[in-house]
C-alpha cells in the first residue's frame, strides 16, 4: 500500500485548501444557511475540481473532501463526485459518460444520491416508484441515483415527470429533502455488482469527508486551548485537556487512514467492501467523539450556536447518521467476512 499521493492528487488537494480557505469563511457560511454557496461552486467548477476526480480516483477526491470538511464548506461537492462522476465514469455507456461528465464538471447539473437501498423504491419497465425520506443536498440535485428494490442502480432528474421533492431540515444544513417518485422514468447505470460498488465509494468517500471535519474541528480546539487562559496558564497545559485532545486526535488519524486504504484499494481494483464498511464505523464512531469533544474543549463557547466549531460539531453528527450508527455497519461487516470466510 502507498498512501503517498501523486503529484496531480497534490497539485488537486492544494488548490481545494485555497479555494475553501478563501471563500468558506464563517460568514459565508452563516449566510449560505442550509443552502449551498453558489460562488464557491462556480470558484470550484473553474479551477476544474469537479472534473479532476476522474483523474484523481478516490484516494485523490477523499484528499479534496478532507480539505472541504476542515472549513464545512456549503457546497454539494462529496454527492456529486461520489454519486454523479465516479459512478458515470466507471459504469455508465459511452452515451451517458459523453452527455453527463461534461455536464457535472461545469456545475451544470449536480448529482446526489439516494443510498444505501432500503427496498423502498421498486422499478418496472425501467419506470421508478416509491419514496426516499432523506436525500442529502436533493434540493440542489438535478439528477438522483437511485438503487432499487434489486439493487440495480437508476439515474433520475429532478424535473422529470412522476418526480417530487420536498424540504427535509436534517441535522447539519445540506439542503435534504424527500424523494418521492411516482412511476417517475429513469434511465439504467452499470449492470450487477455497480450498486456494491458505488456504495463502498461513496461510504469511503464520506469517511474523507468526515476525516475534515473532524480534522478542523481539532484544530479550533487546540487553538482555543492554547490562547484561553485560567488560573494564569493556558487551558491547554491541563492534563485532562491535553489527553482530551490526544485521544481525538488518533481517532481522526484512524478515520483517515481507514479511509485512505479503502480509497486506495478500490483505485486498485482490490476488494475493498469491507475496507470501506470499516472506514464508515470509524468515521461514524470516531467522528461524533471528536466533534463532542471539539465542542466540550471549548468551554462555554462550545454552548454557543454561533460559534465555528458548532458548525463541525452538527456535520460530525449528521455524517454519524448518515454513515450509518455503528452497531449497524459492525453488523454488516460481520455478515460480509461470514460470507467471504
Amino acid at each position: 500500500m502507498d498512501f503517498h499521493p501523486t503529484e496531480e492528487q497534490a497539485a488537486a488537494a492544494g488548490l481545494a485548501a485555497r479555494i475553501f480557505g478563501d471563500l468558506a469563511t464563517h460568514e459565508r457560511l452563516a449566510a449560505a444557511g442550509s443552502g449551498s454557496d453558489a460562488e464557491l461552486w462556480k470558484a470550484l467548477t473553474t479551477a476544474g475540481l469537479i472534473a479532476a476526480v476522474e483523474d484523481v480516483g478516490l484516494l485523490g477526491l477523499v484528499l479534496l473532501l478532507e480539505e472541504q470538511g476542515r472549513t464545512t464548506a456549503q457546497v454539494p461537492y462529496a454527492a456529486t463526485c461520489a454519486y454523479g462522476v465516479l459512478p458515470v465514469a466507471a459504469h455508465g455507456s459511452a452515451g451517458q459518460r459523453a452527455r453527463l461528465l461534461p455536464a457535472l464538471a461545469t456545475g451544470e447539473a449536480v448529482a446526489t444520491g439516494a443510498f444505501p437501498a432500503r427496498g423502498r423504491i421498486t422499478a418496472e419497465r425501467g419506470r421508478l416508484s416509491g419514496t426516499a425520506p432523506a436525500v442529502p443536498w436533493l434540493r440542489e440535485a438535478t439528477h438522483v441515483l437511485v438503487p432499487d428494490a434489486d439493487r440495480a442502480l437508476w439515474l433520475v432528474r429532478t424535473d422529470a415527470p412522476g418526480v417530487r421533492t420536498s424540504p427535509v431540515e436534517t441535522t447539519a444544513p445540506w439542503s435534504a429533502g424527500r424523494l418521492t417518485l411516482t412511476g417517475a422514468e429513469a434511465e439504467r447505470i452499470g449492470s450487477a455488482g455497480a450498486y456494491e460498488d458505488v456504495l463502498a465509494g461513496a461510504r469511503t468517500a464520506f469517511a474523507g469527508l468526515q476525516a475534515g471535519v473532524c480534522a478542523g474541528s481539532l484544530a479550533r480546539a487546540v487553538e482555543y486551548t492554547g490562547t484561553r487562559e485560567q488560573f494564569g496558564r493556558p487551558l491547554s497545559t491541563n492534563q485532562g485537556v491535553m489527553l482530551r485532545a490526544a485521544d481525538a486526535y488518533m481517532d481522526t488519524e484512524a478515520i483517515r487512514v481507514t479511509a485512505y486504504e479503502a480509497a486506495w484499494r478500490i483505485d486498485q481494483g482490490l476488494p475493498a467492501r469491507e475496507h470501506a464498511l470499516t472506514a464508515a464505523w470509524w468515521a461514524s464512531e470516531a467522528g461524533k467523539r471528536v466533534v463532542h469533544a471539539g465542542q466540550h474543549l471549548h468551554g462555554g463557547m462550545g454552548a454557543d450556536l454561533e460559534h465555528p466549531v458548532h458548525r463541525h460539531f452538527l456535520w460530525g453528527r449528521q455524517l454519524d447518521a448518515y454513515l450509518g450508527c455503528g452497531s449497524e455497519l459492525l453488523a454488516e461487516l460481520g455478515a460480509v467476512l461470514a460470507q467471504e470466510g
